[in-house]
């Protein structure tokens, strides 16, 4: 049960939110509405993460998965694994990003230790830093970092709130 009560979802901050998820909120959404300012820059935010970059959805897909594990942020979880699925991970992969050390590809795995040092570390490496910049642009690595720091962000508002 989450610690504050949902609120009824009225306004145009709460329509912009159900515009980008297709109609309806979710119960973040409702949480987050307590604050409607904070609500409308979580949702341009995470509009912005979620379908206007370059990072490709599977990869997108599993940091938030593989956070959601980290943070034992279930509904983080369960939020997200029909998209991860939709962006093409399979049951072996979901089961993989459970274990403390999940085996995939060399470029899957530099994600994950990635993700996984941002998230428990903070601080990244070097050597890894620089075995990312192979995989991807630029680009892509500005939106890997934020794609992490933001599902960090998410999934510590919803544990702490216990959504």
């Amino acid at each position: 049960m989450a610690r504050l009560p949902d609120t009824d979802g009225s306004g145009d901050i709460a329509q912009r939110i159900r515009d980008r998820r297709g109609g309806t909120l979710h119960p973040l959404d409702r949480m987050l509405l307590h604050s409607p300012q904070l609500a409308d820059g979580w949702n341009s935010l995470l509009g912005a993460v979620r379908g206007r970059m370059e990072l490709p959805a599977d990869i997108r897909e599993m940091t938030v998965l593989r956070i959601a594990v980290l943070n034992r942020a279930e509904y983080e979880w369960t939020a997200h694994e029909g998209e991860a699925r939709r962006a093409g991970l399979t049951d072996a992969d979901l089961v993989e990003l459970r274990r403390e050390e999940p085996e995939f590809d060399e470029r899957r795995r530099r994600v994950i230790a990635y993700t996984d040092a941002m998230t428990r570390d903070i601080q990244v490496k070097d050597e890894l830093f620089d075995a990312l910049r192979g995989d991807f642009t630029d680009a892509q690595l500005v939106e890997l970092t934020a794609t992490v720091a933001a599902y960090n962000m998410v999934s510590r508002f919803l544990v702490a709130l216990d959504v």
